[in-house]
């Protein structure tokens, strides 16, 4: 799979049933041995300034559930 076939989807949390952000909009943990990511970085920005606030949530590529068309569904307890 490529970065370009998940990029522009909706990350949500299957847990909680909430949106975590849009993978696009994220930075990614990559492994430099294998070139594998390893993880999705999310910063929390400010809704009015897009200034990031230093808050992130990281999620575990083994986090990942399930790839859909339109989103990302991951298992964040």
């Amino acid at each position: 799979m490529r970065y370009r076939d998940i990029s522009g989807k909706e990350i949500v949390n299957i847990h909680h049933g909430t949106r975590l952000g849009i993978l696009g909009q994220t930075d990614l943990e990559i492994d430099t041995t294998t070139g594998q990511i390893r993880a999705f970085i999310i910063p929390d920005y400010k809704w009015f300034g897009l200034k990031k606030q230093g808050e992130e949530t990281k999620i575990n590529w083994n986090a990942i559930k399930k790839i859909g068309e339109d989103m990302i569904m991951v298992d964040m307890k």
